[in-house]
């Protein structure tokens, strides 16, 4: 039968993205491994491979469709000897049928063939593991048709389960075996009046601000350019919002003497050159808080809800903060404290170009325990960074500037003073640890050398 293709989860966030382009065409033939579509998601376009061999037999969603789920079918695949009539005899019916006729039919109607993505369904079990007949669809309490798989519905009523009470895991929310399987009998729902008096107060979500329509009220008289959020934008919101509403931040500042740095850089950069090496401030700022973290091992965490991951000093992951057009990446340099300046500017710089061209893989910009923002390069003298969940901090980098300063024989001169503030999430490092995480990256950053040790 044909076979529906699934949009892909390419990422473990992933909830829906962009169908950006169409790669094949009705009627084209494919194998497994040829790349069938380019997708955006929230932070990169990556390439769609299909699975098994067969022809394209229609394509259900057009490239540039936004906002499309996962698990929802895109194209349908045909085997040898289908046609494009065997798509419209396989689809299922599109309005329910009333209940008298659809208990009978229930095995029949609700066993799709598997699509990409959905692996092997509990559906042909029903035929193989028992021959009775499964209960009849249930309702939920708004009489809407609740979808499981024949076998989850009879083993459901084994178990005296109650299905509206389970969230399924297949397509669509479709509740299969392994759900039932796992789920637990519950006591039943109460019916009375007064057993919903007594149940526990629901939790109201935080005041969202006003709505779209309110704003675009208050500036019907004035000439505006309307900006559609992209997936990016979506996520950067959402993300950000969960930051400030639920990590406790905190701030920790230094100013930081630079001028041994500058002069250090200089140096290399000298000797580098036949190798087409340039280094920049960003590299020894990168490695100066991979070394920091190994220094202060307990500020190498992240938070995990009900526990702390630490991570090992010998896996060190640093994310620097990547401005494109519409957000921003944070691509990690994994073992970043092992690496040598130079290796970290390469790498630096190719995570940098694909990420502009959102052409990352989800494994170079997910992970990382601390990350950087540097905005010295726009002639910011400091700032306050938000922190990146799940990450325990952030270093807000601002720009070198020439100060006087009182020196160590007393004496007023001039010195570039690099400002730095360290975000820190109070559930993951404390005031006194994260003070000395920051004094280990300004002692690095103030003495270079010993970052070569």
């Amino acid at each position: 039968m044909p076979t529906e293709i699934l949009m892909p989860a390419l990422s473990p966030t992933m909830e829906e993205g962009t169908l950006a382009k169409w790669l094949v065409k009705e009627g084209d033939e494919v194998a497994s491994g040829d790349i069938l579509a380019e997708i955006e998601t929230d932070k990169a376009t990556m390439e769609f491979e299909a699975v098994d061999e067969g022809t394209i037999g229609r394509i259900l969603i057009e490239e540039g469709s936004e906002g499309v789920k996962v698990n929802t079918p895109i194209a349908v695949l045909l085997e040898e000897g289908e046609s494009a009539d065997d798509i419209d005899s396989a689809a299922p019916a599109k309005e329910e049928k009333p209940q008298a006729e659809e208990a009978p039919k229930a095995a029949e109607a609700e066993t799709p063939e598997a699509g990409y993505g959905r692996g092997a369904t509990d559906a042909n079990d029903a035929h193989t593991k028992s021959d009775a007949k499964a209960p009849a669809a249930p309702k939920d309490d708004k009489g809407g048709r609740i979808f499981a798989s024949p076998l989850a519905r009879r083993i459901a009523a084994d178990k005296g389960l109650d299905l509206t009470q389970i969230e399924g895991s297949g397509p669509r929310g479709r509740i299969v075996k392994a759900d039932v399987e796992s789920a637990q009998p519950t006591a039943a729902k109460a019916d009375s009046p007064t057993a919903a008096k007594d149940a526990a107060p629901v939790t109201q979500p935080a005041p969202a601000g006003p709505s779209s329509d309110a704003v675009r009220k208050m500036y019907e008289d004035r000439e505006v350019e309307e900006v559609k959020l992209d997936g990016m934008r979506k996520t950067i919101a959402a993300r950000l919002t969960e930051a400030k509403q639920t990590v406790p931040h905190f701030y920790l500042r230094r100013d930081i003497e630079i001028d041994a740095l500058l002069s250090f850089r200089s140096d290399l950069n000298k000797q580098l050159e036949a190798r087409g090496v340039k280094l920049s401030v960003n590299d020894f700022i990168i490695k100066a808080c991979a070394l920091a973290l190994q220094s202060v091992p307990d500020a190498n965490a992240v938070w995990a809800g009900d526990r702390i991951l630490k991570l090992k000093p010998s896996d060190v992951a640093v994310a620097v903060a990547v401005a494109i057009e519409g957000g921003l990446f944070t691509p990690v340099l994994q073992d970043a404290d092992t690496k040598s300046l130079s290796t970290l500017s390469a790498q630096m710089k190719d995570l940098a170009t694909r990420a502009r061209d959102r052409k990352l893989a989800p494994h170079e910009y997910q992970g990382g325990s601390f990350a950087i923002s540097n905005l010295g390069m726009f002639g910011i003298d400091n700032f306050d960074a938000v922190i990146n969940p799940p990450h325990g901090a952030i270093l807000a980098v601002g720009a070198g500037v020439k100060k006087p300063i009182i020196g160590k024989d007393g004496e007023i001169t001039a010195a570039t003073v690099m400002s730095v503030t360290l975000s820190v999430d109070h559930r993951v490092i404390d005031g006194a640890l994260g003070a000395q995480l920051l004094n280990a990256i300004v002692e690095n950053l103030e003495n270079p050398m010993i970052m070569l040790a």
